[in-house]
């Protein structure tokens, strides 16, 4: 059964790979955001392998669903021809450089620090008995409430900004 997770987990590490190269690598960008789409469906299959089927929902309704509808529509709006994109071609070899220093970085923090400790006063106990859901509310509305509150607003004043740019162009 062991050998079966290990090679789940490598194949769907394999796709998210495979679709992150096509989000940095596909000359079409709405062909760059369902490549990201499908990244974010790997980030939650493991969410998923980690017990963590909250995460994993939010990961799909928050990522997969509204942040990439807002990217397909900020794309539609703007409306860049091929001559634009084309231009930024380049970033393409520094976005490159830039994922293997950070997977350079990523290896050495894991080889030299412990990862999967369980600090603090939450323990897969504690989290089988009472449950994600519920661990992540009481957090949320409690010791987080005025940095959940005032993400909200923000996301409020980006709504009504969009709406009024999009009305000035109309």
């Amino acid at each position: 059964m062991e050998y079966l997770q290990l090679f789940f987990f490598y194949l769907v590490a394999l796709v998210a790979i495979v679709a992150g190269f096509c989000v940095i690598s596909c000359k079409n960008p709405i062909n760059s955001a369902i490549s990201l789409v499908m990244t974010f469906f790997c980030l939650a299959i493991f969410y998923v392998m980690l017990h963590a089927p909250f995460m994993a929902a939010i990961q799909i309704m928050v990522y997969a669903g509204a942040i990439m509808v807002l990217i397909i529509f900020v794309m539609m709006l703007l409306n860049q021809g091929a001559e634009v994109i084309a231009r930024y071609r380049h970033a393409v070899i520094g976005a490159f450089v830039a994922a293997a220093l950070m997977m350079v970085q990523i290896i050495v923090l894991i080889k030299q620090g412990a990862v999967s400790a369980t600090v603090g006063p939450i323990s897969s106990d504690v989290i089988e008995t009472v449950g994600h859901t519920e661990l992540i509310g009481q957090a949320l509305f409690t010791d987080f409430l005025l940095p959940f509150e005032i993400a909200s607003i923000l996301l409020l004043v980006a709504i009504v900004g969009a709406v009024v740019l999009a009305k000035r162009e109309v």
